[in-house]
């Protein structure tokens, strides 16, 4: 007995020790996208009009119930955070801030009783470090639009009662989805998608800072498949990174890991289009389809291609008109085989009136 017990002894102090260099890696291994995500309001990309107010805000004016919206991965919550962070410091943040995303439960009961009970608690004006921070609280509502519409005119009333303790950040992608009342008491700014010329320097500025071998190219097709969502460029970045280590970046690596159709596979589909047979088209749509490409990503880049075709204005308007129906067809799950077929045949019948 007294044997086994050294022995369970023996384990009890072995395993912390095991415990140690497995906790320091998962220190270490953070996302690229939190990594560098911004710490102070100056480091917000491309969004001047939101970080002008925000620094007004800093310098010890009041900073009003804001609404940010705008498409994904242009800096909402990140510009939100890093104001909060500068305003109260590391020790206040956590007192101060209350965040709320899609993932946190946000029925009615939840804004009355969660959110009501923290809006109403009063705050000091001053840090543990001497500098001044504003009397006021701020809740983050992420992703307000996922909110149902009574849960959104439950906080109504708690915006206006608790306005001398309380801020409120609601950050949306689609404004038409947050109701009237609350979008007419908050200051609305719109988040830009980046320019690629922005994103482009964030990306170079990642890749010197992790030691990356890239090539020109390499940088342009991430500019070019995240469409001004810079998260996503990042997101892609890393993985590329562990997908080529020790080797060059290349633009077929960003191509493989986007999931997007290679240029060359969407313009000879298009050839065929214009100047193949039905049998040959046949061919190469089931041949596009079995590689495994979405076909709502066929059809966006289709419709990137076409708008820039040499064909008619009605010809195009015919072809668009066709990618909307067969985008609805595809949204309601439709087979994609046939409706990419089917946007085909459009394309080939239209063309041929060119001949």
């Amino acid at each position: 007995m007294q044997a086994f017990l050294k022995g369970a002894t023996v384990q009890a102090t072995k395993a912390p020790k095991a415990a140690g260099p497995s906790s320091e890696k998962k220190a270490r291994a953070v996302p690229w996208v939190e990594k560098y995500r911004p710490k102070c309001v100056d480091e917000v990309a491309f969004q001047e009009e939101v970080v002008a107010v925000l620094k007004k805000s800093l310098e010890g004016a009041d900073l009003p119930n804001l609404l940010f919206y705008g498409p994904p991965g242009t800096g909402k919550t990140s510009t939100i955070l890093a104001a909060a962070r500068e305003l109260y410091g590391p020790e206040l943040y956590r007192q101060r801030v209350l965040e709320l995303n899609a993932s946190d439960e946000r029925g009615i009961q939840v804004i009355r009783e969660k959110v009501k009970n923290f809006a109403q608690l009063t705050v000091a004006g001053s840090r543990s470090d001497g500098k001044l921070c504003p009397p006021f609280k701020i809740i983050i509502l992420d992703e307000a639009d996922s909110m149902t519409a009574p849960a959104q005119a439950a906080l109504r009333r708690t915006m206006e009662k608790e306005s001398r303790t309380t801020r409120f950040c609601l950050i949306c992608n689609y404004i038409s989805r947050i109701i009237e009342p609350l979008t007419s008491r908050c200051s609305k700014f719109r988040f830009k998608p980046l320019a690629n010329q922005i994103q482009e320097e964030r990306l170079l500025a990642i890749c010197e800072k992790e030691n990356l071998k890239y090539t020109k190219e390499s940088i342009a097709a991430l500019v070019r498949v995240s469409e001004g969502d810079l998260r996503k460029a990042i997101t892609f970045l890393q993985s590329a990174a562990r997908l080529s280590v020790d080797k060059d970046i290349t633009e077929h690596d960003i191509i493989e890991i986007a999931g997007v159709v290679p240029p060359k596979m969407i313009d000879g589909l298009l050839q065929i289009c214009f100047k193949g047979t039905f049998e040959k088209l046949e061919v190469a749509v089931r041949n596009i389809v079995d590689e495994g490409y979405a076909a709502t990503q066929i059809l966006s880049q289709f419709h990137d291609v076409i708008i820039e075709e040499d064909l008619s204005d009605k010809q195009k308007s015919a072809i668009t008109e066709k990618m909307a129906v067969v985008s609805k067809c595809l949204t309601d799950g439709a087979d994609e085989y046939l409706q990419i077929l089917s946007l085909c045949s459009v394309i080939m019948q239209q063309a041929s009136q060119n001949n």
